[in-house]
């Protein structure tokens, strides 16, 4: 089992940064993956990024050049800093985990992006 808590979200300009915190516990030796999905109120969730372990990142194109996830293994942790942020960015964001072919999900962490 892997415990995942995420943190940094809230409410910024157009324009402005955020940076997302996912905490993880319990089971993290078997971690392989480590990412990002958000999900816009009356849409479907969908991936933004995820760090492989070894350090190779993916993004989806929606936010290239503006997302960057990094990771800390000592920490445990994942981060997603959102810089250049648009009104579309507004989505709950979930922190996931992939381990020994389960997904473990955060509970979320709202980002709204409004004048």
């Amino acid at each position: 089992q892997v415990q995942l808590v995420e943190s940094g979200g809230g409410l910024v300009q157009p324009g402005g940064s955020l940076r997302l915190s996912c905490a993880a516990s319990g089971s993290i030796s078997a971690i392989n993956a480590l990412g990002w999905y958000r999900q816009a109120p009356g849409k479907q969730r969908e991936w933004v990024a995820t760090i492989i372990r070894g350090g190779t990142t993916n993004y989806a194109d929606s936010v290239k050049g503006r997302f960057t996830i990094s990771g800390d293994n000592a920490k445990n942790t994942v981060w997603l800093q959102m810089n250049s942020l648009k009104f579309e960015d507004t989505a709950v964001y979930y922190c996931y985990a992939s381990s020994r072919g389960n997904v473990y999900w955060g509970q979320g962490t709202q980002v709204t992006v409004s004048s």
